[in-house]
């Protein structure tokens, strides 16, 4: 599903290089759940931002299912990202003055799916999450938990090949995060692929394995 070998990723200023990510080897199997688990400040987000095609990296090569993508150009980055890739962020980044059905539609009408198909889909993914009832609410009438579920609705809804989580379960009280985690956890088991960064071993401990990241490196895995 991604193959990635010596992956590296700097910034720079006029003065400054900053090494955010360091020869990067992964290998993640279709139908695994990887968590990549680091403190505040180890490259994981970084790392997310790469594998989901939202940045572009130095060195290395990067195939997703099959495509290399250090010879796409943005154009086509993109529309790789928009049909392989569910992303699942902490801050829900819904948009608040769209209903819950308008917010989930919005990477379908991107990918010209017809009215009909939209409307099915939408309805099926938020039945998994068990929202459905909740369809025409705006994201400020939901609680975190809801958003969230909203959240990761819009990201199946597309049936993407991988999912990517950052801090999914971030802003969530202890016993939303539970329910959250339990839903990702149940997405794993009926065969969909996750890729986790998280800060929290408890988390990465029920996930099929987990790396640890640290200043840029991958340490263990």
């Amino acid at each position: 599903m991604l193959e990635m070998s010596g992956v590296a990723k700097r910034y720079r200023t006029a003065t400054v290089e900053t090494r955010a990510l360091e020869g990067v080897n992964l290998s993640v199997l279709e139908g695994e759940f990887v968590a990549i688990v680091g403190p505040s400040g180890s490259g994981k987000t970084t790392f997310l931002n790469v594998a989901g095609l939202l940045e572009s990296f130095d060195e290395g090569t990067y195939e997703l299912d099959g495509d290399d993508v250090s010879k796409l150009n943005d154009s086509k980055r993109s529309r790789l990202r928009n049909q392989k890739i569910g992303f699942i962020f902490q801050n829900f980044n819904l948009i608040p003055d769209l209903s819950v059905f308008d917010n989930i539609d919005v990477p379908l009408r991107y990918r010209r799916f017809p009215a009909r198909e939209r409307k099915d889909r939408i309805q099926n993914a938020l039945d998994r999450v068990g929202l459905l009832g909740r369809i025409h609410h705006l994201p400020g009438q939901l609680s975190g938990g809801q958003q969230q579920r909203v959240a990761i609705a819009r990201a199946l809804v597309g049936e993407p090949r991988l999912l990517l989580a950052d801090e999914p379960t971030g802003n969530l009280d202890s016993k939303t995060a539970e329910g959250v985690f339990d839903l990702l956890l149940e997405l794993h088991s009926s065969g969909s692929t996750i890729l986790m960064v998280t800060h929290e071993d408890s988390l990465a401990s029920h996930t099929t394995r987990s790396i640890h990241i640290r200043d840029g490196f991958f340490e263990s895995e």
